[in-house]
């Protein structure tokens, strides 16, 4: 019988998740925790690469951790923690900054985006970030990530720096490579207000988005007001290039009812948006609801969510602090 794999994924505080986070990522966090040994970390230490609000930054780790319970992941099944909690995940990154090769990191097309045209201006920790997000991984010597398309790069730089520390050190695969964990039909939530834009949470209009907090009444107004066009729905996928909005809340549709898109064309074809609108609010509120509610009920209770992370933390703790033993021998560190 093979070896359960080992889960690691990473989520930032930046508070108010929405819809997307939660069909590309938190849904597929729920189903894994059946087969899989997983650990579901809300990375605290990412987020300060942006200057935060100390107060804020607190509050948002709690409301992530609630997110992620409301959803579904289980404490007794996952270990749930906030990054910060674990030292060692500092400690392993200045470990592979010393692996890691600046050409690998000149090469991450995340660092130019987010640092702009002024890049003397940026911060070495989001210059560096991606060498933590290694160390975050290896540091449970994870076999297995889930990924979206915008951290495939920044896995593969986890694998090289395995590869090399592996090599350089002559111990073997003591560091697995870990492997890209990609959804068959991988949920990519598009913007209400522009369908060729993702969903974001830092797009200024609430409008474009459905916050996992929605009331109803929001959700209904939210999708009411989302932007489409003018002709129907049609009977074939084909039919849809160049109608990115009617193409995004089909697949909405899609990943909430958890049916096939043949299926939702079958059922959509030919009907006017006020009817697809109606059916997908239906849905939207079948299915989130229930859960903005349980992370409204779970933030009154902060001791409640502190204590989960807390307990995370100490689980996290004990399986880090037994890989960094090694690594400290492996490397001459006493």
């Amino acid at each position: 019988m093979s070896e359960k794999k080992l889960v690691f994924s990473g989520v930032q505080p930046t508070g108010n998740l929405h819809l997307g986070n939660y069909l590309g990522a938190l849904k597929n966090f729920v189903s894994l925790q059946k087969d899989s040994k997983c650990i579901y970390c809300v990375v605290d230490l990412h987020a300060i690469t942006v200057l935060q609000n100390p107060n804020s930054l607190k509050e948002n780790t709690l409301e992530t951790t609630a997110c992620f319970l409301a959803s579904g992941i289980n404490p007794d099944k996952s270990i749930i923690f906030n990054q910060s909690a674990v030292s060692g995940h500092t400690e392993l990154a200045w470990i592979f900054n010393c692996i890691s090769k600046i050409g690998w990191l000149n090469r991450m097309t995340q660092f130019k985006d987010k640092a702009g045209s002024d890049k003397e201006k940026a911060n070495v920790g989001l210059y560096v970030y991606p060498n933590l997000m290694a160390a975050d991984i290896l540091l449970y010597r994870s076999t297995h990530v889930p990924v979206g398309s915008d951290q495939t790069q920044h896995l593969e730089l986890s694998r090289d720096i395995a590869q090399k520390f592996n090599n350089d050190f002559k111990c073997g695969n003591f560091f697995p490579l870990p492997e890209p964990l990609i959804q068959k039909n991988i949920s990519r939530v598009m913007s209400l207000r522009d369908g060729t834009k993702k969903m974001s949470k830092s797009e200024e209009s609430d409008y474009s988005r459905i916050n996992l907090k929605d009331s109803a009444e929001e959700i209904v107004k939210k999708i009411k007001k989302a932007k489409t066009d003018s002709a129907p729905i049609p009977g074939s996928e084909k039919e849809l290039d160049g109608r990115p909005e009617a193409l995004n809340l089909l697949n909405i549709y899609r990943d909430v009812t958890g049916n096939t898109f043949s299926n939702v064309l079958n059922e959509m074809s030919g009907k006017e948006f006020s009817y697809v609108k109606t059916k997908i609010s239906e849905a939207l509120i079948d299915q989130i609801c229930p859960i903005g509610k349980k992370i409204k009920e779970l933030m009154e209770d902060k001791a409640f969510l502190k204590n989960v992370l807390k307990k995370g933390a100490e689980k996290a703790q004990l399986q880090a602090e037994e890989n960094l033993k090694k690594v400290r021998d492996i490397i001459g560190l006493i």
